[in-house]
């Protein structure tokens, strides 16, 4: 889906037949997810068998699918602009490293005060920043492609630097503080080095050999109006197979306790809510354009779910109740950010238009010289 083709006229009518459907695609691959869970035996296990950094090689797979293709849209020689707009850069790391992570803190204590395994898991998600999903719904948004590139590197280098440290402090530090109960989070900075550098590092390697190599052999107009619409549509592909085979893993344990996953869903709705909200205004406050604040609202509001799923399996167990909330994460998430999606779209019209480049001015006429 391209800016200029949701510019023109009505959004629905702009998009291609599996943009505009995404979010049946997407309920549909949760729900296939759920039933092959629950109706074929051992099929979690089988999955789960093989694993990279902790996560089921199937998901692997299904990550790097379906973010080499928007990597590969991007393009890299506009990244230095976007390195020197502080007035993006400042907010995303406020954002993502000091309110997200001590908003989800605040959440899971007001609304998992008895569920000690669940609050644990839903404070593991808040400090997991989205480096995936996030270019998805990025890209849908019409938000700025190259920004998202330049903050999904970013908080993958934060990441590896903050995670483990944050981890300590909001589980065992800051509860200490507070008087509330404490937890240990044993892991260490090579894994999380490691699932960065799988699941960022692989797909934005090829993404940059695709556009070089490319452009270099045939041009930048083949480029993107020849093999990108080629290589585009399995982005949406490697997201559905991802979603299937994440709820085909943990489809019995989700669809066995309604309840908790009900609890655990609503602190997750406030938090999307509010992380997506506020980042638009702040973005809105510091006079960002809207694709630059569009990529700004969805790297605040998403998670990387798959680092917090393997720190969750890694740390307490497969079948934990924080690897449960790991899992709940992206049951609340998908719907919910494709639908903010939608939102972001149609609060299109509130941004000011950007102002078209003037003209180059005519040549004077005059003899051809040699």
């Amino acid at each position: 889906m391209s800016a200029d083709a949701v510019a023109a006229g009505p959004v629905a009518s702009r998009l291609s037949f599996l943009d505009r459907f995404l979010a049946v695609w997407i309920l549909a691959a949760m729900a296939a997810g759920l039933g092959l869970g629950r109706l074929v035996p051992g099929l979690g296990d089988a999955l789960a068998k093989v694993t990279v950094t902790g996560v089921s090689l199937p998901i692997a797979l299904g990550l790097l699918v379906m973010m080499y293709p928007v990597l590969a849209k991007v393009r890299y020689d506009r990244l230095d602009t976007v390195t020197r707009d502080r007035r993006l850069l400042v907010p995303s790391l406020v954002l993502n490293w000091v309110i997200g992570p001590a908003l989800m803190f605040a959440l899971a204590w007001i609304f998992l005060p008895d569920l000690p395994e669940y609050r644990t898991g839903l404070i593991i998600v808040g400090l997991a920043r989205c480096i995936a999903m996030v270019i998805i719904w990025n890209d849908l948004a019409c938000g700025d492609r190259e920004a998202a590139a330049v903050l999904v590197a970013l908080n993958s280098v934060f990441q590896v630097v903050a995670f483990s440290l944050l981890g300590w402090f909001y589980l065992s530090v800051l509860p200490g503080w507070l008087g509330l109960e404490q937890t240990a989070l044993d892991v260490s900075v090579w894994e999380i080095a490691r699932s960065v550098l799988i699941f960022l590092g692989i797909p934005l390697l090829a993404g940059f050999l695709t556009r070089r190599l490319g452009e270099k052999a045939k041009g930048r107009t083949w480029y993107e109006t020849k093999l990108i619409p080629r290589i585009g549509p399995f982005a949406l592909y490697g997201l559905l197979f991802t979603i299937v085979v994440l709820f085909a893993l943990q489809g019995d344990a989700i669809t066995s306790k309604p309840l908790d996953v009900a609890r655990v869903a609503l602190p997750l709705l406030v938090y999307f809510a509010l992380m997506w909200a506020g980042s638009m205004a702040a973005g809105r406050a510091v006079g960002l354009d809207y694709p630059k604040t569009t990529t700004l609202a969805f790297t605040a509001a998403g998670n990387n779910f798959e680092l917090a799923i393997a720190v969750a399996i890694a740390t307490f167990g497969a079948t934990s109740g924080q690897a449960l909330a790991g899992v709940i994460g992206p049951l609340i998430e998908v719907p919910v950010l494709i639908g903010l999606v939608y939102v972001a779209l149609a609060a299109r019209r509130y941004f000011p238009r950007p102002t078209p480049a003037p003209a180059p001015a005519a040549a004077p006429e005059g003899p051809a010289r040699v």
